[in-house]
């Protein structure tokens, strides 16, 4: 639409941008990612759950990916080592990477669920309906069916 104005979609949750910038104004964890050991995120919410989908490309899940919670802090982990041949010219990017979100409520950790595809880590996090006190606890990714470990990267 050319010219024309574009609307924002309102939704029953609060636009996690402004809360988090409003409300947590000091919080690394929730800036844009910028860093150059940082990673990309974007957040949703609906139908009782946050998503957060993470940018990972080359990732072996099995054993290259990390998730803790700890109350209302998710934390991805991530470790992408270079392989050991030559090479003329790389812009990939290899070592930790690590991005922290603060979640408006404490999680319910034993209800998370982390899959990873094409590239893309996605962690479903219940919405509470009360507070819930939660230890920290490691979410196990699981990998997306149909896809095979021959498509991860070292």
């Amino acid at each position: 639409m050319a010219g024309g104005k574009v609307e924002r979609r309102h939704s029953l949750f609060p636009d996690f941008n402004d809360w988090f910038n409003r409300e947590f104004p000091g919080l690394p964890g929730w800036r844009p990612a910028t860093a150059a050991h940082s990673i990309p995120v974007e957040m949703t919410s609906g139908d009782g759950v946050y998503v957060l989908r993470a940018e990972l490309p080359g990732m072996d899940p099995d054993d290259g990916i990390a998730i803790t919670v700890d109350d209302n802090l998710l934390t991805v982990s991530a470790e992408h080592s270079e392989s050991k041949e030559d090479k003329e010219h790389s812009e990939f990017r290899y070592g930790s990477f690590r991005r922290t979100v603060r979640l408006p409520a404490t999680i319910p950790a034993d209800d998370v669920e982390a899959s990873y595809a094409d590239g893309i880590l996605t962690v479903r996090i219940p919405i509470p309906d009360e507070e819930d006190t939660t230890s920290v606890r490691t979410i196990p990714v699981k990998r997306a069916a149909g896809e095979s470990a021959e498509g991860a990267e070292s």
